[in-house]
């Protein structure tokens, strides 16, 4: 039998076993030769009493085999000194050189073990990676001599080893079999920390659990796994390259993906009738641009029960092919992000806004003759996005979002105070508190008050801004969303992409309509609930007085003001901004018995929140049918193409390097384990 590993453990009962075999050497006699195998079996019994481990079986085997031979050495010479016959000495000593051919003459002469002659393999395959695994384990490198359908031989490439394997085809089936192994291992092994048997489809194989586990899962994480699992150094290359080759094996071909995305389209519409799902290509050369979804789920549920307020964002999709994605999104009543539609797109310029936001108003139309309510958009602002609202929403509101502002204010100024000056100017509901926290930064830093003067109040102020924003002043709901949803599709193909948003709309729509059902109140959602509460307990504290029939006079803390509840105003600005009653509000309206409910807007109902979800975005189908349809579009094409990689490797001249003497110099490189130059880690061959 072969020696399972190349250097053994210290084993705490080696002088226990070795006082048995000393003993069976000096009482060989009492074995006979043709019960070898008795003897061998009494001592794996020894070997199991004392505790060792299923390993050391091996050891056993060659420690017997070196006693034994030895033993029957000795035996010779005592039955010589007894007048042994010539024959039977003769005999005898060929017996003992038989079996100092089995046994190891020197720590140095080793075998593989598994491997034996008749071993059997499933097909070719599976012997190059049963070989394979069996050099990586064992610390030795194998050269391949023949390998092809029926035969594969190799030999190890130390010098001077004689150790070499043939393996063969079996007639009439693809099993394979080992048919001969020459002389066992010599050498010492691998000398530095690489391995020639370490391949990328290797590194493929070995991390493939751990990848699938988590898709996330780093070369650099790879490099570290496969040292402290195998002792093999490799290079961040060959780990990078050796996860591409698996994620490529498990989410399959980008190409391929783009070019069915007309067919992935198709299904979208047909799994959600009243949909719209289209993809857009360069007419001249069919390279992708950008793929468009909105489900009539969406769309029916924000036009029908939510504010008319659509935020815009976008996020950055590292992937094979990078690109952006563009999300428009509207706002349930308890202040929920629900995305209208989104879109992949192969760059963020205005061509790709213009046409995301032409699709957005044509979805929006498909699902209502036309928006009863004039809409608001929040976005950055960015002139591709301004120049795309223009055109497609003329009528709409358009606003800057706050959290945007904020971020190019603080990093121009760089003071906390300021910036949250900045928040309450914001947020003041009337032009007077407005422009006293305007004041108040001018006197902190009069650099800080030009800067912001420059900005018009009517994009970003509530008190200012014609339209209404409810409060919602930036788009941080939707870009907190983008963050979970870019990390889930991070560097997958782009219809894998689309199908994760898909899911995610879908779970969102479950969990929101279970969760209304649970919910304690019966006629707001539990932000609007809570505030009219607080705006409740607040109102028992002020003082009412009656005009006419809709006129009231409230009397607070702060002073007196004026509300009407026909016009729903009040002179605070508080039930303007936010569609709820203020507590002014609240007062006057409880005074003259009114149910302050009722003045609440209607999308701020249980009502309304359950109609936003009560259809469902269905999923496409498993049936992959629709893969295999053959695509030809128009003009014989094979259909879409991939899009251009941009923001490549910097172009220009390439720099020539220094010369001497004639000759170019070359890159010293140095070994960072050893210190020393004219090597690499992986092929240093310094002692451990």
């Amino acid at each position: 039998m072969a020696n399972d590993e190349l250097v053994k453990p210290e084993n705490p009962h080696s002088s226990f076993r070795q006082d048995h075999f000393t003993g069976i050497r000096h009482n060989f006699e009492l074995f006979p030769t043709h019960d070898y195998n008795s003897a061998f079996e009494q001592l794996l019994d020894i070997n199991l009493q004392i505790g060792a481990a299923p390993y050391e079986e091996n050891e056993v085997w060659n420690q017997f085999q070196e006693h034994k031979a030895t033993a029957l050495e000795d035996s010779m010479i005592h039955h010589n000194d007894d007048s042994v016959t010539e024959a039977t000495g003769a005999r005898q000593k060929q017996e003992i050189d038989d079996n100092l051919d089995l046994a190891p003459s020197s720590s140095q002469c080793w075998s593989i073990p598994g491997m034996d002659v008749g071993k059997e393999f499933q097909d070719a395959k599976a012997c190059r990676k049963s070989l394979r695994e069996a050099a990586i384990s064992q610390r030795f490198e194998m050269q391949t001599i023949k390998s092809d359908k029926t035969r594969f031989t190799a030999k190890c490439m130390s010098q001077g080893c004689p150790w070499r394997i043939h393996c063969a085809k079996l007639p009439k089936a693809p099993t394979f079999t080992i048919r001969t192994i020459h002389g066992t291992h010599t050498c010492r092994g691998v000398p530095h920390l690489g391995h020639q048997q370490a391949t990328v489809q290797w590194v493929a194989d070995t991390v493939a659990e751990k990848v699938k586990e988590n898709p996330h899962f780093k070369p650099k994480q790879i490099l570290e796994e496969i040292h402290k699992t195998h002792g093999i150094a490799l290079s961040y290359k060959q780990a990078w390259r050796g996860k591409e080759r698996l994620m490529g094996r498990l989410r399959g071909s980008f190409e391929e993906e783009y070019r069915l995305l007309p067919q992935y389209c198709e299904e979208i519409m047909r799994a959600n009738p009243g949909s719209l799902a289209v993809v857009h290509a360069n007419p001249k050369d069919e390279r992708f641009q950008q793929v468009f979804v909105s489900f009539k789920a969406s769309v029916t549920g924000f036009l029908t029960a939510c504010r008319p307020l659509i935020a815009l964002d976008k996020a950055v999709l590292k992937s094979k092919y990078p690109g952006t994605l563009l999300v428009a999104s509207g706002f349930d009543g308890d202040g929920g992000a629900l995305p209208l539609a989104y879109a992949v797109v192969n760059e963020d310029n205005g061509t790709n806004w213009y046409q995301f936001l032409a699709e957005l108003r044509k979805s929006l139309e498909m699902n209502c003759e036309s928006v009863r309510k004039q809409l608001t958009i929040i976005s950055t602002m960015e002139k591709a996005v301004v120049d795309g609202v223009e055109s497609n929403f003329p009528r709409a509101f358009h606003g800057l979002c706050v959290l945007h502002l904020a971020e190019r204010f603080s990093k121009e100024f760089h003071s906390s105070a300021l910036e949250s000056l900045l928040w309450e100017a914001a947020h003041s509901p009337t032009v007077l508190e407005f422009n006293s926290k305007l004041n108040s930064i001018q006197q902190i830093s009069p650099e800080a008050f030009l800067w912001i003067q420059n900005i018009s109040p009517s994009l970003w102020a509530s008190s200012c801004f014609e339209g209404t924003r409810f409060g919602q002043l930036t788009a941080n709901v939707v870009a907190e969303s983008l963050e979970r949803w870019v990390e889930d599709v991070s560097g997958l193909p782009i219809i894998q992409t689309m199908e994760c948003f898909h899911r995610r709309l879908m779970d969102m729509f479950k969990e929101r309509r279970e969760a209304s059902l649970h919910w304690s109140s019966d006629v707001l959602v539990p932000s609007a609930e809570s505030r009219m509460l607080a705006a409740i307990a607040k109102s028992r504290c002020h003082r009412v007085y009656r005009a006419n029939e809709a006129e009231f006079e409230v009397m607070d803390s702060e002073g007196n003001v004026v509300v009407d509840v026909e016009k729903r105003s009040c002179l605070c600005g508080r039930w303007e901004v936010y569609g709820l009653p203020c507590s002014h509000a609240v007062g006057a309206l409880l005074s003259c018995g009114e149910d302050v409910y009722e003045y609440a807007e209607s999308c701020f109902t249980m009502e309304s929140y359950r109609r936003t979800y009560a259809d469902s975005i269905e999923p496409v189908s498993d049936n992959v049918e629709w893969r295999e349809k053959v695509l030809k579009i128009e003009g014989g094409g094979d259909g879409i193409r991939t899009p251009k990689v941009t923001g490549g490797a910097r172009k220009g001249r390439r720099r020539i390097r220094p010369v001497d003497n004639g000759d170019r110099v070359k890159r010293l490189v140095h070994c960072s384990r050893c210190q020393q130059t004219g090597h690499f880690r992986t092929t240093c061959i310094a002692p451990m």
